[in-house]
């Protein structure tokens, strides 16, 4: 992912003005720029400090990113309460990758994706859980059909929603992380019509495959422990 520059999140209040939330800030842009392979002198420079002050505020490079995912994570639940608060329809994560506040955490989160680590495991989960609530909510309404497996529904979903989104921006990545959120829209507006053919007619003619599956793994699928995500 190729993203070069870009805006700070939110505009810092006056009560976090200090040299670690700069110290923070500028190493999430950073990280969501070039990836986590920047150095702690790189960030220092964009912050405006010494890397020594870097180290005796966060002790490590590592201790930094611990940081900056414990603040992209509240980022993401401060914009999940919102939009709940607001009582907005439709995909949490279209709401969020598509709002231009968003870009640098969107980007950051995106790295985190790709590298893997507790903050992409976390952000997983965090979509697993919505998903599972929207999903319930459709299956409830009458909307939705019921799956014999729920979680295991909505973790594939968000799992492949996740995947079409990583490999578009691996395939054809921005040339700014300001473009973030408008890239984000363009494939929204690509996917949405193949994505709800499926979901609304469905893709095979007969229930073959799934009966055939249903027979070969025994135990109702329910029955199975799922996966912890």
């Amino acid at each position: 992912m190729n993203v070069r520059s870009g805006q700070r999140v939110r505009p810092v209040p006056a009560s976090d003005l200090t040299a670690r939330a700069r110290i923070r800030d500028a190493a999430i842009e950073r990280f969501a720029r070039d990836g986590f392979g920047a150095g702690v002198r790189t960030v220092a420079a964009d912050a405006g400090v010494s890397a020594a002050l870097v180290l005796h505020h966060f002790g490590s490079k590592d201790r930094l990113r611990e940081h900056c995912d414990e603040h992209v994570l509240g980022e993401i639940r401060s914009a999940k309460a919102e939009s709940i608060a607001k009582a907005e329809s439709g995909s949490f994560l279209e709401r969020f990758a598509t709002a231009e506040q968003y870009a640098t955490i969107l980007g950051y989160v995106l790295r985190s994706l790709l590298d893997g680590g507790p903050l992409a495991q976390a952000f997983v989960r965090h979509m697993v859980d919505d998903a599972n609530e929207y999903v319930a909510a459709a299956v409830a309404s009458g909307i939705a059909v019921p799956s014999r497996d729920e979680r295991a529904r909505a973790r594939y979903l968000t799992l492949s929603a996740l995947g079409a989104m990583m490999l578009s921006i691996t395939l054809d990545p921005p040339e700014d992380l300001s473009d973030l959120s408008s890239f984000m829209r363009g494939f929204f507006d690509e996917f949405t019509l193949p994505t709800l053919e499926l979901y609304t007619e469905g893709f095979l003619t007969t229930r073959r495959m799934l009966d055939d599956y249903l027979l070969y793994v025994g135990d109702p699928p329910g029955e199975r422990t799922a996966p912890m995500n």
